[in-house]
């Protein structure tokens, strides 16, 4: 497991290179065709293969759901190199999710067969899922679970059981040229406006319902002698429930400018609905009784922020199950690592589930 993780690992395929894409889609192939004694199929759209390994009967259908693209742009190898020491494995997207597809192709390999059983990988994970999201939703309809690959969210393999949901939302702001020192009076500033807007937009969240409206890029103007015509803010959005969802919409929907003069014209929404704790209860339920038979510890389960392809799974009333990948931490960030010794128990633990939902036929 860990010689097929490095090898992922070291083929780069941040999400924005389809060339580099295609490269690391073709040694997923073939890592899976080795273990799993099939060539996957492989699904293009708009330049990207997404690839799926299925085998169905007429008993219950489980859905493995994993992606291989990074956050992570070429040359990251150069400054954090694959490497295994002192028992941890590093390197850019080791565990998010690297690992966790090499962790899915192993307890699949390691069943009498594949019946009932499809794994389905995406290629546009981290950035939405523009592409592959029609995909997941309409093979994850008619399964009984959806068990996710995700890394796990701590370092004593904890499940993640819900999901915020994500929004995303970009302020422009046309205001009117002028000369910043000849006739300043004569512009209106979009900048400024920027600024009153990013006050009201900071202020959206609510912390007691654990919502964050988050202003993160901005820019405008274009020469240091001109009043700004222009500006644009770009907005992170994360809500626990869809009535937070609705309620941050109308509010950023509804803004209106302070300076006489400025417009403001407001797009974006939500990008991923938020996955409540009851669609994945059952799931982790099940998963604790499985552990505890592998006489390994029970797993927690933990509320995240941050969102993955299960929250789309979980939408339209698939029990999905997440945080099933590789046990470590640091993903997206410069300590991104994987805990060698606890892949053969995720291995073991992942398997044993989708035997135990496969025996309720």
């Amino acid at each position: 497991m860990i010689a097929d993780a490095l090898r992922l690992i070291e083929c780069e395929s941040p999400s924005s290179d389809l060339s580099a894409l295609a490269d690391c889609a073709g040694l997923v192939a073939g890592l899976g065709e080795r273990l799993l004694g099939a060539a996957p199929e492989r699904i293009q759209v708009d330049g990207r293969t997404h690839l799926r390994w299925r085998s169905f009967d007429d008993g219950p259908r489980v859905l493995l759901l994993g992606h291989y693209d990074t956050v992570w742009p070429i040359g990251s190898l150069a400054r954090h190199p694959a490497t295994v020491r002192d028992g941890v494995l590093r390197g850019p997207g080791c565990v998010d999710m690297k690992a966790g597809l090499v962790l899915a192709m192993h307890a699949l390999a390691g069943r009498p067969d594949r019946a009932g059983v499809e794994l389905l990988i995406t290629a546009d994970e981290e950035i939405g899922s523009p592409t592959s999201r029609r995909l997941i939703e309409e093979d994850a309809a008619g399964c009984v679970a959806a068990l996710v690959l995700e890394a796990a969210a701590d370092d004593r393999g904890a499940l993640k059981t819900a999901r915020k949901g994500i929004a995303g939302y970009t302020i422009d702001v046309y205001g009117k040229a002028a000369h910043a020192g000849l006739n300043p009076e004569l512009g209106v500033n979009a900048s400024v406006e920027l600024a009153h807007q990013i006050v009201a937009v900071a202020g959206l969240g609510n912390r007691d319902r654990g919502t964050t409206v988050t202003p993160t890029v901005l820019s405008g103007g274009t020469a240091a002698n001109t009043v700004p015509a222009r500006a644009r803010l770009v907005i992170d959005v994360r809500v626990p429930d869809a009535d937070e969802a609705e309620r941050v919409d109308a509010a950023l929907k509804s803004l209106r400018p302070v300076l006489p003069g400025a417009r403001l014209e407001v797009t974006g929404g939500v990008n991923r609905p938020p996955m409540p704790p009851e669609a994945s209860a059952g799931l982790h339920r099940r998963a604790i009784a499985v552990a505890g038979r592998l006489g390994q510890p029970a797993p927690a389960g933990v509320a995240v922020g941050g969102g993955s392809d299960g929250n789309f799974t979980a939408a339209i009333g698939v029990p999905t199950l997440d945080g099933l990948g590789a046990i470590g931490g640091g993903a997206h960030a410069d300590d991104e690592h994987v805990l060698v010794d606890t892949m053969d128990g995720r291995v073991a633990l992942v398997a044993a589930l989708i035997a135990d939902l496969r025996s309720d036929s």
